[in-house]
């Protein structure tokens, strides 16, 4: 479960197109170009969310959210964040050791809701407060971004930070997916992008 390694859970639903981009690190340059791709794919063509699919992506989050928190295995030195996507959940933050990832893995694929887990946790210590404001302007750079200059509509794409790697997750057209890639890429404090994308 290391910093640079996607792990996917998988769901027996067959037709999954997930991708998943690994842009690299440019040390003391603000700017990140992609760089690597890694593609976990099984092609099925899939229709935007609908109202009740977004109502159970948040009520999944809730839950799952809800879960780690009381669950007694998973220390108060975690750090979890849950993002789920047309039933893709993700799972960014950090965990003590991997015993603790793997029990977050457990309980998110749990829940009927989550067809498939996508696990980026890392094993590492809880990221600092001026971290997290970092990535939380990061996240909001992004957003505005998107809105402004990629032509992506803003509900097609969500957008999570951490420590400088910013996570996109939708239903898109490849078109879009490239389109918010780009659009992000240059943005001060991008470290990484990583595309979990279901193309349609």
């Amino acid at each position: 479960m290391s910093r640079h390694n996607t792990v996917c859970e998988k769901h027996p639903f067959t037709g999954l197109l997930i991708c998943v981009m690994l842009a690299a690190y440019l040390g003391g340059c603000a700017v990140a170009a992609v760089g690597a791709v890694a593609v976990v794919s099984v092609d099925i063509a899939r229709d935007r969310r609908t109202l009740g699919t977004y109502v159970d992506d948040n009520s999944v989050e809730m839950k799952i959210r809800s879960s780690l928190k009381q669950d007694s295995q998973i220390s108060d030195d975690a750090h979890l964040s849950v993002t789920s996507m047309n039933g893709i959940v993700l799972l960014t933050g950090e965990v003590p050791d991997h015993q603790q990832g793997r029990r977050a893995v457990a309980i998110a694929r749990g829940y009927s809701e989550a067809r498939q887990v996508i696990n980026q946790l890392n094993v590492a210590p809880k990221t600092s407060v001026s971290s997290h404001v970092s990535d939380s302007w990061i996240t909001t750079k992004v957003k505005s971004v998107l809105a402004v200059n990629s032509g992506v509509s803003a509900d097609r794409v969500k957008v999570v930070t951490e420590r400088g790697t910013v996570y996109m997750m939708g239903v898109v057209t490849r078109e879009e997916a490239d389109a918010a890639v780009e659009a992000t890429r240059r943005l001060r404090g991008v470290t990484r992008i990583v595309k979990v994308f279901e193309y349609i």
